[in-house]
């Protein structure tokens, strides 16, 4: 999960409802200053949202793109169902694919998931490329969690079949480092957290542990592609990171001092090697 530090938007960004096919979805939504060279939708990781790129907004918006982030289906101000069925991967990639619609698509809009977000990024590219102009999978490995993660995922998906929400949230916040609970936004994060759906949860964690590798599949479409991660990963190993990039002919960046969430661990330089990739293209 991600932890921004922050939930408030920056001035040239706002927040809205954007309507699609599928139906509404939260977004904040940043504007360039001035002409805008391309579109980008962007979409959270396990348990996240779109305030996980707060960060990344102006800098990027500052570059020339419009920057859409958006809270996925069941995922903190965006409406879901208690269907577990609902959430199936394939369902969240056809949402990204009417987002990117709503957002111009035709070739334009550069896609980039975060960790979960880049499977369910990849996915619809696979069900239909039109839409994007590339791909950017940020944290995203080719196919399940590490074990470790796996254990956790299936530890937190038993809770979330029995426990409320709130009871959850006080477990996990037991085992976090004592700076992380007192830290400013830990309110906001309850907040997120108290909003998701753990249909959502459960469906999408289950997705983790039992994603294959599809990396072959997307190797053969011919959009380009960029494998952007920390130095350090403990969801997926950065060498493995490495061996995707190879095997998609993709380009590559590796964060200094960055772990598994760069757009929070450094954003600024995340940032930057984001729209360097968007500009190349």
């Amino acid at each position: 999960m991600s932890r921004p530090h922050t939930f408030t938007p920056p001035p040239c960004a706002h927040a809205h409802q954007l309507r699609t096919s599928r139906g509404d979805f939260a977004v904040l939504d940043a504007s360039p200053p001035g002409a805008v060279r391309g579109t980008a939708l962007l979409l959270p990781g396990y348990m996240g949202s779109k305030e996980d790129f707060v960060a990344l907004l102006e800098p990027l918006s500052a570059a020339g793109y419009r920057t859409v982030a958006v809270d996925g289906r069941g995922q903190y101000e965006t409406d879901g169902t208690d269907r577990q069925e609902d959430y199936a991967q394939g369902e969240l990639a056809r949402d990204v694919l009417a987002q990117a619609t709503a957002l111009g698509g035709a070739g334009t809009v550069h896609l980039l998931g975060h960790s979960l977000g880049g499977q369910i990024a990849r996915a619809a590219v696979l069900l239909d490329a039109s839409p994007f102009r590339s791909l950017t999978l940020m944290s995203s490995g080719p196919a399940e969690v590490v074990e470790a993660q796996q254990l956790k995922v299936k530890v937190l998906g038993d809770a979330l079949a029995t426990m409320s929400m709130a009871r959850v949230w006080e477990a996990m916040r037991a085992l976090d480092p004592p700076e992380e609970v007192a830290s400013a936004n830990g309110e906001a994060l309850r907040r997120r957290w108290l909003r998701h759906r753990p249909a959502q949860l459960i469906t999408t964690g289950r997705l983790l542990v039992t994603e294959p590798d599809r990396v072959a599949e997307l190797a053969a479409v011919p959009l380009p592609v960029h494998v952007l991660s920390g130095e350090r990963d403990d969801t997926w190993p950065v060498p493995l990171l490495d061996d995707m990039a190879r095997r998609l002919g993709a380009h590559r960046t590796r964060i200094a001092g960055a772990e598994h969430s760069p757009n929070t661990d450094r954003p600024q330089e995340t940032a930057a090697a984001i729209a360097t990739f968007w500009d190349s293209l």
